[in-house]
């Protein structure tokens, strides 16, 4: 055996034992005749002691060994002088006996310490050190933690985990697919699934009643802090259920992951707001609760008293910032500067301090009187040493979403986004379709599957714009934990929905023939609910990326620095799969 004890299960009780342990050499120190070196491995960091008197040449080869040499010693466990009460081992040491370096290492590129001074892309190209370092080891032990407290909670309901194929059919709508040339059917190609969703489906219709996997999807889109190209959901489905039956299940699967992970029980249900009341009061179908600051429209407050940008506007919209009347005008000039930045897209910012004698002073006084100052402060029910601050347009739902990252940040400085603080809830009735200027046709919000809600389905020939979907997102602290809807069973009504979305019988066969015929066989009511397992993890571990909690995740680039992929292919594989590269000026 190369260890008879991992290093950092060592204690006390264990004094006067003869123990193996083998790890990687943290750092080392010499003081006098002894060398002390930190041997660490997965489980933590044990001192042993290499004492001249005792060994002189065993000291000595301890002397000429470096940072993340591979190690084995031999030695006994004994009470440490000097104790360190940071470490779990550091009431003990151990009296070295013996040492064999089991492979010696370079010098890392960067200190494997839990505050590192390696950057982003370089500990990413050497990704396999930087997991060494406490930080990222944890996050991928929580993510284990978190794998396994899924799988026990969804058996205990009657769950079966069951894989999908990873090589499937390209399909339209959603994100850009990732695709696969097939060398067997040349000039064919597979797609990597955005998800399983019609696959899931094909699953209730074939009796499983309850599925669930933890499954890697893949998305062609431009990434952001909580997108990668390849991401990993906990995805799920149920026959015979409603919207209430999915929306109980798995509110009770967070609340056992908060209490098995966090230690936080969580009692009662968690609040619902519809989609249209989280765009009109925080401009957002994902808001953070975990702070109030809702808008409030101003127009009947604010318009015709001759400020044209006012005037003229198409919303506008204030937030009550509490106690930040204190504000300098270098503060609110950072302000208007954040939200004009291209990202924002706002022409700028107006603010309103309430004084400590109860006034409005607002940068746009000459337009306004006191008494109209005095009717906005009441609007907004802001009190003394309040700030307000408002923003406006001409498109009603680009300006609140400009208003959203403004409260956001009010909501940052201020210290109202606490990262140990969680605030739950769904978001429920969203629209069924969404219009979009590129297609200029509308598209499915979610996806073609959704299934609209009863009272609402008499509106998909005269006004399909008006129709909402059963549909249903789990916010957690301003994230998109969850989503799901219940799904259409009825292949009437799936016809119905491709037709609406510009799909021809014909094209409408081609991409979903199989799943419009399994419906013919006796489909069942289902639905169900993909979680983000990078983003539960990511917002129990305090990340600001789910990058942190992936073994081995792509840059903002889509790359693999360590693999260096993606990578051109050499012209053999190009001719096998019947491809040839034309370069962009050759287009």
């Amino acid at each position: 055996m190369f260890r008879t004890n991992t290093c950092g299960e060592l204690r006390i009780s264990d004094a006067g034992k003869k123990v193996t342990l083998a790890g990687w050499v943290q750092r080392s120190r010499k003081m006098g005749g002894m060398t002390f070196i930190d041997v660490r491995d997965r489980y933590g960091i044990t001192q042993v002691v290499f004492n001249i008197e005792h060994d002189a040449d065993l000291c000595e080869q301890a002397n000429h060994l470096g940072r993340e040499f591979v190690i084995q010693i031999t030695g006994t466990v004994a009470e440490r002088t000097a104790k360190n009460s940071n470490m779990p081992t550091g009431d003990i040491e151990i009296i070295a006996d013996s040492l064999r370096v089991l492979n010696p290492s370079e010098v890392p590129p960067f200190t494997i310490e839990d505050e590192t001074d390696g950057g982003d892309d370089l500990r990413m190209r050497y990704r396999y050190l930087d997991i060494r370092r406490n930080p990222v080891r944890r996050n991928l032990e929580l993510r284990h933690r978190m794998t396994m407290e899924v799988r026990r909670y969804l058996d205990s309901k009657g769950f079966l985990e069951i894989e999908t194929p990873m090589l499937v059919g390209s399909t339209p709508e959603g994100a850009r697919d990732f695709v696969v040339p097939s060398r067997m059917n040349p000039g064919q190609f597979y797609a990597l699934p955005q998800s399983p969703q019609t696959l899931k489906q094909l699953l209730m219709v074939s009796g499983i009643d309850r599925y669930f996997q933890i499954v890697k999807c893949f998305r062609d889109e431009d990434l952001r802090a909580d997108r990668q190209p390849e991401f990993t959901q906990i995805d799920c489905e149920m026959s015979f259920i409603e919207q209430d039956d999915v929306i109980r299940l798995f509110e009770g699967m967070a609340k056992h992951l908060f209490k098995e992970i966090r230690g936080i029980e969580i009692e009662g249900d968690f609040p619902r707001m519809s989609w249209a009341d989280a765009m009109k009061y925080y401009g957002s179908d994902k808001p953070d609760t975990r702070f109030d600051m809702r808008f409030v429209e101003l127009d009947g407050v604010l318009k015709g008293h001759g400020f044209s940008v006012f005037d003229n506007a198409a919303y506008i919209g204030g937030i009550c910032a509490k106690g930040a009347a204190s504000y300098t005008r270098k503060q609110l000039d950072a302000l208007t500067d954040y939200v004009k930045r291209p990202q924002i897209g706002a022409k700028g910012m107006v603010y309103a301090r309430v004084e400590a004698d109860g006034n409005v002073k607002s940068s746009v006084d000459k337009f306004y009187t006191q008494e109209t100052l005095q009717e906005l402060r009441k609007a907004m029910n802001a009190e003394a040493g309040d700030l307000i601050l408002i923003l406006s347009g001409d498109d009603v739902m680009r300006t609140r979403k400009q208003l959203c990252e403004l409260r956001l940040e009010m909501g940052r400085q201020l210290g109202l986004r606490d990262k140990n603080v969680f605030s739950c809830l769904w978001v429920v009735d969203f629209p069924m379709f969404e219009w979009s200027d590129e297609e200029q046709r509308l598209m499915a919000m979610h996806h073609p599957f959704t299934h609209p809600k009863d009272e609402d389905i008499h509106l998909l020939d005269s006004d399909p714009a008006a129709v909402r979907a059963d549909a249903y997102d789990m916010i957690i602290n301003g994230v998109e934990v969850g989503g799901g809807s219940v799904r259409i069973h009825d292949s009437e009504l799936q016809a119905k929905m491709f037709e609406i979305l510009g799909f021809t019988p014909e094209k409408a066969k081609e991409q979903f023939g199989f799943l419009m015929n399994a419906f013919k066989f006796g489909a069942p009511p289902h639905g169900g609910l993909a979680y983000g397992l990078d983003r539960w993890v990511s917002l129990f571990a305090g990340l600001d990326s789910i990058r942190d909690c992936i073994a081995f995740p792509k840059n903002n680039s889509g790359r693999d620095v360590m693999l260096d992929a993606p990578a051109a292919l050499d012209q053999k594989q190009l001719d096998e799969l019947t491809l040839e590269i034309v370069k962009p000026e050759e287009k």
